[in-house]
């Protein structure tokens, strides 16, 4: 009768740890719930890329020659662009993604000198984040970066159309 006690005892310690251990099915349903997260999760940065990718060359700024300083007529545009980032903010929290930032990068021809050209864009894209901030982009989500002319849209930029497409800037959102 005691051992009988004991070994009940003894099973009743021992169920707590096996409630704890994974089955291989529990291992396999949490593996697939994060292959299906991440790849929602991809398919939902590529979509909200596109988007911000076209909204940013359908808004483009003019900087005046060889400055960060923005020409007049921009205000509609970075209206424009700060409504696309909230909306694209909205979709990601509601989609439960945390820890993303918005990345402004600037870019610019193949004129003059690289060194001095990784600067200016660099200065164009804070000015582009200082003024989404503006407009109600949260500073905590954005982020400047300048990229010179490391990634040309039209090789060579041998004409001023050329040039003129690869001076711009570029958001996208990063996780």
């Amino acid at each position: 009768m005691r051992l009988k006690a004991l070994c009940v005892a003894v099973s009743f310690l021992a169920v707590p740890g096996m409630a704890l251990a994974q089955s291989p099915l529990d291992k396999f349903k949490n593996a697939a719930g994060k292959k299906v997260e991440e790849t929602t999760k991809g398919t939902l940065e590529k979509k909200v890329n596109a988007k911000l990718k076209d909204e940013a060359s359908k808004n483009q700024c003019s900087f005046k020659s060889g400055t960060d300083v923005l020409e007049p007529g921009c205000d509609q545009k970075l209206k424009n662009l700060s409504n696309a980032l909230v909306d694209a903010k909205k979709q990601l929290d509601s989609s439960g993604v945390k820890n993303y930032k918005f990345e402004v990068s600037g870019h610019t021809d193949s004129s003059g000198d690289a060194a001095k050209n990784k600067q200016l864009s660099e200065k164009r894209a804070a000015v582009i984040v200082k003024e989404l901030v503006a407009r109600g982009v949260p500073q905590s989500e954005i982020i400047a970066i300048g990229r010179g002319s490391e990634q040309m849209l039209v090789k060579p930029d041998n004409t001023a159309a050329k040039k003129a497409k690869n001076r711009r800037y570029e958001i996208q959102v990063r996780f």
